[in-house]
């Protein structure tokens, strides 16, 4: 009789395992003559080494589903042990599986060009309003070619400018002071990611998250590197972003032209950036619209009621001034009823 102990490493063990140990109940009933026994992340096998073979290969494929798809059912490990494919792995259009096994997939028309970007392109622009699902495609572009071990990586970065808020001084360390500036993309990345696992990424530096100041001297291979809110970069810092990429890296940069919060006379890096850069070879741009937008369908009517209001005050801005009396006030073009 032989025996073997197989490490799990990078699997959720309560999916792997499945509610009160379904999933080894029905591994020990697919292999009647082999005595199984999981605990922790060790599955220790005793019996027929041709028999443990078979298992040993089934059980690296089912540990692959779950890490896929952070979802394990019974029906799963039939088909994988009968050297079928899961109904899972015959769905198509899905980058990634969030935590609750639930598909994501792209929702619009653009979310979709991002990623037929990303397959063809080292570096993606990604300009558009709130909502319409620019960060939250990139990674899951991002997390699918980490589990794809297509990278070693996970770099995110933003340019810690706050929101038309003077914060002041926030108290606790280097991490607690810039992680409200980037709580956005934690909320992705639980999405995505068991909080148990991304701690443990992020503890390795496998998924890092950092300010933009901190990307200086850096150069960044095997990654996939995001920039999100790049509206709110300087030119220079922009520039120096960029320029990190590394060797197998592809970069993405996210940003909302309406929403900028650099002081008026600071021009947006990301404007800068995408003038500059526009027709260079490996660059692609994605202009994202309010169709594009998949959160509350109340954001989509905030952000056309804005898009009206700015373009009625770019007009008046250019009519020309004919004396003081004459100069439009741009509170006129809100409607405030009869009062």
């Amino acid at each position: 009789m032989t025996e073997k102990h197989i490490v799990l490493e990078d699997v959720d063990l309560a999916v792997f395992y499945g509610i009160n140990n379904a999933n080894v109940q029905m591994l020990k009933a697919l292999y009647p003559k082999l005595r199984i026994v999981a605990r922790g992340n060790v599955i220790k096998v005793m019996g027929d080494e041709e028999e443990m073979c078979a298992f040993e290969e089934h059980i690296a494929s089912i540990e692959r589903h779950c890490i896929k798809y952070n979802s394990l059912k019974e029906e799963d490990i039939i088909d994988i042990v009968k050297g079928r494919k899961t109904r899972k792995d015959s769905a198509e259009g899905i980058i990634v599986y969030n935590v609750h096994g639930k598909p994501v997939m792209a929702r619009s028309e653009n979310q979709q060009n991002i990623v037929k970007a990303y397959e063809r392109h080292d570096m993606i622009f990604a300009i558009g309003p709130a909502g319409s699902g620019k960060t939250y495609t990139s990674i899951a572009l991002a997390v699918r070619a980490l589990k794809n071990k297509e990278i070693r990586r996970i770099i995110l970065s933003r340019p810690a400018v706050e929101a038309g808020e003077k914060l002041g001084f926030l108290p606790g360390d280097m991490r607690e002071k810039i992680d409200p500036y980037l709580q956005p993309l934690y909320d992705a990345l639980e999405d995505m990611i068991p909080t148990g696992r991304l701690q443990e990424m992020m503890e390795q530096n496998v998924i890092q998250i950092a300010p933009l100041a901190f990307m200086r001297g850096r150069t960044l291979n095997d990654a996939v590197v995001i920039l999100d809110e790049a509206q709110n970069t300087t030119t220079a810092q922009i520039k120096m972003f960029l320029t990190r990429m590394g060797m197998n890296t592809k970069m993405i940069i996210t940003g909302d032209m309406t929403q900028i919060d650099l002081p008026p006379s600071t021009r947006s890096g990301l404007a800068e950036a995408v003038s500059i850069l526009k027709g260079v070879e490996g660059i692609a741009f994605i202009q994202m619209t309010q169709k594009d937008i998949v959160r509350h369908k109340l954001v989509t009517r905030i952000v056309e009621a804005y898009d009206r209001y700015d373009q009625k005050a770019a007009a008046l801005r250019k009519k020309p001034k004919r004396g003081v009396e004459e100069t439009p006030i741009f509170t006129d073009l809100l409607d405030w009823g009869d009062n």
